[in-house]
């Protein structure tokens, strides 16, 4: 994925949502969390927090996905985080938690 020619890791798609890492995540690197959007990256992108436990917390809801999609598509992400945790800490060679 390509976003103002940076790359953005795919991790995987549900349906027209991708799930992604922003390739900076700023210093010191934020707590592990991934962005949704349909179609390609954007900024207005959805921010879901992902917890030691697994569990997801949204952050933000700025691409308007429809309530009853989010809450699917971050059941999916609970399913799968320790995928996801995974391909962060290979990613950014590091993982924290927001809780």
């Amino acid at each position: 994925l390509r976003q103002e020619g940076l790359t953005m890791p795919q991790i995987f798609r549900i349906g027209s949502y991708i799930i992604y890492f922003w390739v900076n995540e700023g210093k010191p690197i934020e707590p592990i969390h991934v962005h949704v959007s349909s179609g390609e990256p954007c900024e207005n992108s959805t921010k879901i927090w992902i917890t030691k436990s697994g569990k997801t917390i949204k952050q933000n809801n700025r691409s308007r996905i429809p309530e009853h999609q989010l809450n699917s598509i971050c059941r999916v992400i609970e399913y799968r985080s320790f995928e996801i945790i995974a391909k962060w800490k290979e990613y950014f060679g590091e993982v924290s938690f927001y809780c």
